[in-house]
């Protein structure tokens, strides 16, 4: 049975970058307190604003799913306590979940991703 992992937290400040578009990721976020932005930088250099998530929000879980890269970018809007939820963790729960869960998210997250070149 494998060990159960050790919670960890980070605090941001306005203006702080937590990941960037285009990054590998091997961490999702739960938003405790506070507020993020998430956005997506157009081939011109522009940014699209996609979602501002406050507390109970998670993002940047697609990574975990099918490890590939981040399609957006999470900026802190507001002072910002976040849990981090590590490969490790995710994988643990996933384990201990029914098999047909883990092929439903692959096709959600490959869905998302389609439509989101469109």
């Amino acid at each position: 049975m494998a060990k159960d992992v050790m919670i960890d937290r980070k605090t941001f400040a306005v203006g702080d970058t937590i990941f960037k578009q285009g990054s590998t990721g091997r961490t999702a976020y739960i938003v405790q307190k506070g507020a993020v932005d998430i956005f997506h930088t157009m081939p011109d250099g522009t940014e699209k604003h996609l979602a501002t998530l406050g507390a109970g929000a998670i993002f940047g879980e697609m990574s975990l799913i099918d490890d590939k890269p981040r399609m957006a970018s999470v900026r802190v809007s507001q002072p910002t306590t976040v849990i981090v939820v590590t490969e490790q963790m995710f994988l643990q729960k996933l384990e201990r979940s029914d098999p047909f869960i883990r092929g439903l998210m692959n096709i959600m997250a490959e869905t998302i991703r389609k439509m989101s070149n469109d």
